[in-house]
Formats: C-alpha cells, sequence, structure tokens
C-alpha cells in the first residue's frame, strides 16, 4: 500500500474524452495506466486482432475466471512501480474494481468523464479505431455491454465530474485547471 500516491480514476463512457485527461496527466508529468492495455496485452497473447467483439470476450473471461475485480487487480502492480507520486488510472468499469484499488491507496479518487450520447457517438464514429462502433446500432450495443459490466454505479459514485461537450482545446483546459484544484 502507498499511502501518499495520488491516484485517479477515470470512468466514462467510451468517447467521452478519457484519453484527453490522460494526454494532460502526462503533459504534467503524472503516469497513466491504462486498464484497457490489460485486455490489449491478453488480445495479443492469445495472438487476436483488438477489434471490440474480441477485446470484450476476453473482458468478460477475465472477470468470469478470475472475478470482476482482476482488471484492477493486474494494474496495482504497476502503480506501484511508478516513482510517480500521482497516476491516472484510466478505464475503470465496476465498483469491485474501484474497491481494489481504494485497498491498495487510501488516496484513491473517480473522475467522471461526462459527454452525450450524440457527442460520444460522432466522435468514436470518426476516430477509427479498430475497437470503434460502424453505426449507431453498433454504438448502443457498445454502451449496454459496458452498463452490464457496472459502470453506470462507478459513475454515479464518483468523486468529480468533468464534461465535454467543447472543443478539444476547451476541454483539455478544464482538465488542467482540475488538476491544478484537486492534485495536491
Amino acid at each position: 500500500m502507498d499511502a501518499l500516491k495520488l491516484v485517479i480514476g477515470l470512468v466514462g463512457m467510451p468517447g467521452a474524452g478519457k484519453s484527453l485527461v490522460d494526454e494532460v496527466a502526462v503533459t504534467i508529468g503524472f503516469e497513466v495506466v491504462n486498464m484497457g492495455d490489460v485486455v490489449r496485452e491478453e488480445a495479443k497473447r492469445q495472438g487476436l486482432q483488438p477489434i471490440h467483439e474480441n477485446l470484450m470476450r476476453i473482458m468478460f473471461e477475465l472477470r468470469e475466471k478470475d472475478g470482476p475485480k482482476v482488471i484492477a487487480t493486474k494494474c496495482v502492480p504497476k502503480i506501484l512501480q511508478s516513482p510517480k507520486k500521482v497516476v491516472v488510472v484510466d478505464g475503470l468499469r465496476s465498483m469491485p474494481e474501484v474497491e481494489e484499488f481504494r485497498k491498495s491507496f487510501p488516496r484513491f479518487r473517480v473522475l467522471y468523464i461526462h459527454a452525450s450520447p450524440e457527442t460520444r457517438f460522432r466522435r468514436l464514429f470518426g476516430r477509427g479505431r479498430s475497437d470503434d462502433p460502424a453505426d449507431w446500432a453498433a454504438f448502443l450495443d457498445r454502451d449496454s455491454k459496458e452498463l452490464r459490466i457496472g459502470i453506470g454505479s462507478v459513475i454515479a459514485l464518483s468523486d468529480f465530474v468533468l464534461s465535454n461537450e467543447g472543443t478539444i482545446r476547451q476541454f483539455k483546459t478544464r482538465v488542467r485547471r482540475f488538476f491544478r484544484t484537486y492534485v495536491t
């Protein structure tokens, strides 16, 4: 357990802007640990393409086999090994993950990044990652799967909320202001 390290867990539906928070955090000098990397590493280990269907299947399989906090458990050593005093963890999806981080890091806080479904769909459809939805129906299906994992509970119980409905520049300014205000 590292009582001094501040760990900020990011939660938000796909396309809300978590990766923009990551970018700002890195420029400030914070460490970023992406929970999705654990799933992508497993896909690579299995020789699978990192497309949405494979990643979701692997995520559910990991949770089924090793419990709902398995991905958080795999991230804790990465956080502990970081020399940084502030670490941002991108990709919270369930309360068991939050509890795992809180057990290891007393200064763990949850930051919810919000954007409307329409805004998120436009972003996801336009960015072209292999796991992004091809149409509105696929987008809704992806949101439904995220909600089944438990992301709604994490959102509802988050410590902080940042809205991301404007430009990238506006949001990055808001993120920097958040870090200046709350990271002490």
